[in-house]
């Protein structure tokens, strides 16, 4: 494993040429894959060679990356000429296939502009007004600032656990109008890039992060969000005992046959501080970030609810923490650009070109990712976006 970790460190070298940070996309953990790609070379432990357009099976071996049946090495990469596609899906890109455990890590190597082409898509419609798509996009672009992993085969993941990643294959205009429109611009706070972290509806208030998480952070705050109207924004649930134990007994908690489910304490954003569950073999209090867990692990889609009985009446859909994309189009509509929205959503924080934030450029080329410095276009600068 040490090998194909510094093999993987020494491809870190040979991208092109370009004013951009190239990021490692983990797209699937598999045993197998199937490759399409055009003219390109192919790169090992074994050296370079070039090759045709092709369609390749690559599979795990014994401790070895295999090309049609064929000893690759721990791990290989494809350089296409105008990238690859992988399971159906196209990518921009090079294809890094790391042998890990008996499986195939199958890493996007992608610059960081390409790859926000194929996660603003999956993040926001392109019915959205653009200042939505145009700060979803600067969120999009701090998140994988903040995620970037030296020490790891890949920075991110290519799902929601991560930032869904849909590639090439998703690409529209108006997320790519966004994209170059907001170029190199990331949201920062003490000079770092912020917890980028945003959801789908608030329900009319978003969450601060101790309620959801338990830390306190200063500029993931409660604010009233009245215009997160989402067509699913109201909606109900049934729960049941069997369903709530077996939620607690994810939570390593066992309280035998659960009789009641109560809250205790509200937050000021209508979020569970404090729940209580009684059961036949007695009963247990929970805090903010367990309680969160359990009505998370219950399949509710978000936890800013009221309960009558078994019965739990909700509004919106997310953790509630950071932007609401449903409610930065109803400003959005109201006449707002992507700074006041960002603004309102990240009090306190900062509307940076992500190579002036303190440090990070430096911190990059020391770490070994191929980068170029951005010059003209934006330029150099950083300013507060709100503090309202």
């Amino acid at each position: 494993m040490v090998r194909v970790v510094f093999c993987c460190l020494l491809l870190l070298g040979v991208a092109q040429a370009q004013q951009d940070l190239l990021l490692r996309v983990l797209l699937t953990e598999a045993s197998a894959g199937i490759v399409q790609l055009g003219p390109h070379q192919r790169q090992s432990a074994y050296g370079v060679r070039t090759f045709d357009a092709a369609t390749l099976r690559v599979t795990a071996g014994s401790g070895e990356v295999l090309v049609d049946g064929q000893s690759a090495g721990p791990w290989v990469e494809f350089v296409p000429v105008d990238g690859f596609t992988l399971g159906g899906r196209s990518y921009r890109g090079n294809l890094l296939v790391v042998w890990q455990a008996g499986r195939a890590l199958f890493i996007n190597r992608v610059w960081l502009e390409d790859y926000l082409l194929g996660v603003v898509p999956g993040e926001v419609p392109a019915s959205f007004p653009d200042s939505v798509l145009q700060a979803q996009t600067i969120l999009a672009r701090t998140f994988a600032l903040y995620r970037l992993n030296p020490k790891g085969l890949y920075d991110l993941c290519a799902t929601e656990r991560c930032q869904v990643y849909l590639g090439r294959s998703a690409e529209t205009p108006r997320h790519t109008s966004a994209v170059y429109a907001t170029r190199s611009l990331i949201v920062s706070y003490n000079h770092k890039p912020i917890t980028a972290v945003y959801h789908a509806d608030s329900g009319g208030y978003t969450a601060a992060s101790a309620e959801v998480w338990g830390n306190n952070v200063p500029y993931l705050v409660s604010r009233p969000d009245p215009f997160a109207q989402s067509p699913n924004s109201t909606w109900s649930r049934t729960l049941t005992p069997d369903a709530v134990a077996k939620a607690l007994a994810g939570l390593g908690i066992q309280v035998g046959t659960v009789q009641s489910i109560t809250p205790l304490f509200m937050s000021e954003s209508g979020r569970p501080l404090r729940l209580r569950v009684v059961g036949s073999n007695g009963s247990v209090e929970l805090d903010a970030p367990q309680s969160t867990r359990l009505l998370r692990g219950l399949g509710l889609p978000s936890t800013r609810v009221r309960f009558d009985g078994w019965q739990v009446f909700g509004q919106g859909s997310g953790h509630g923490v950071g932007m609401s994309q449903w409610g930065a189009r109803g400003l959005a509509l109201q006449g707002w650009d992507f700074r006041q929205i960002l603004g309102y959503y990240y009090p306190g924080t900062f509307l940076s070109s992500f190579e002036v934030v303190a440090g990070i450029w430096e911190k990059l080329r020391l770490a070994g990712y191929p980068l170029w410095p951005t010059h003209g276009g934006l330029g150099l600068y950083a300013f507060a976006v709100g503090r309202s």
